[in-house]
């Protein structure tokens, strides 16, 4: 029995919610040849996003800087555990090219996690931020950190190149936390979001997501919810966990579109400034639509 088979037989059917038609746009050649030409990881491919057939065929992806090899083994995510290649000096560079020929109004630059540096990866993360403000002038600049193991030194790295979301994702509630992230802890989540929102207060956005339907109960997922109001996050993303492979951990739930609407009005009561709750909604998918009073940092 081929692997294909041996999936369709072993997982759950989609709901008719969750089946995507493929766009025909010759904008998503142009984006993948693009990406190649300038040797450049996505985290579109690398994680298996659902929707990056949509985001390429509009000409928008999300850069994964550092290498494609993660020195975390997440249960939910299918980024490629190896040891990690040394850093590449000119990918910051070539990140910005890409975001200029693209000519992208707002970046989302996420990493691998890079336990094996001292930093984490985090003045890679300064690099990149400051060429591609160089060379695409009033770009909004978006990162989607790792939790640098809550390390003062790498968080300031990444403030000190004045980014204007910071997006570090909670991924779960506190009781599945163990079993869904490798290394990473609820709490440090949550302490790291606060500490970037004490550092800069209103100069910054911080921004965090949870997947649904891991097996979480809905008074976990408030209070997880509750948990990122006290860290003072201000943007929250709410979507659908989907299995990458049989190898992952499978889905509990299916969870629909109505509680989805209904998540979404539940978290904006809480006081987030901005909430993006549906089942194909990933942490930068349509990043480039929210609409938010940012402030002028370059």
């Amino acid at each position: 029995m081929s692997c294909s088979e041996t999936e369709l037989k072993t997982r759950p059917r989609l709901p008719e919610w969750l089946r995507l038609k493929l766009p025909t746009s010759n904008t998503f050649a142009h984006t993948r040849s693009l990406l190649d030409e300038l040797k450049l990881h996505t985290v579109c491919e690398s994680a298996k996003c659902p929707n990056h057939w949509e985001c390429w065929s509009k000409g928008t992806a999300t850069f994964m800087i550092a290498g494609e090899n993660c020195t975390r083994a997440c249960g939910f995510c299918a980024v490629k555990t190896a040891k990690p290649l040394a850093l590449e000096i000119d990918e910051p560079a070539r990140v910005a090219e890409a975001t200029r020929r693209m000519k992208l109004k707002h970046v989302v630059i996420t990493a691998v996690a890079r336990d094996d540096l001292a930093d984490g990866g985090a003045d890679h993360f300064r690099q990149t931020i400051e060429k591609v403000r160089e060379l695409n002038p009033g770009i909004i600049i978006e990162v989607l950190v790792p939790d640098f193991l809550e390390k003062d030194f790498a968080i300031d790295a990444v403030l000190s190149a004045n980014p204007h979301i910071y997006n570090h994702n909670l991924e779960t509630v506190r009781r599945l936390t163990p079993s869904v992230r490798h290394r990473a802890t609820y709490d440090r989540s949550l302490a790291v979001l606060a500490k970037v929102k004490a550092k800069r207060g209103g100069a910054i956005h911080t921004k965090s997501g949870v997947m649904l339907g891991l097996g979480e109960t809905e008074p976990e997922l408030f209070e997880a919810m509750e948990d990122l109001r006290r860290a003072n996050c201000d943007i929250l993303t709410l979507g659908q966990y989907l299995q990458p492979t049989l190898k992952h951990l499978p889905v509990a739930e299916f969870v629909s579109p109505a509680k989805f609407a209904e998540y979404k009005t539940v978290a904006e009561r809480m006081g987030f400034i901005h909430v993006a709750s549906g089942p194909m909604v990933r942490s930068s998918y349509h990043a480039d639509e929210f609409s938010l009073p940012l402030s002028p940092l370059c």
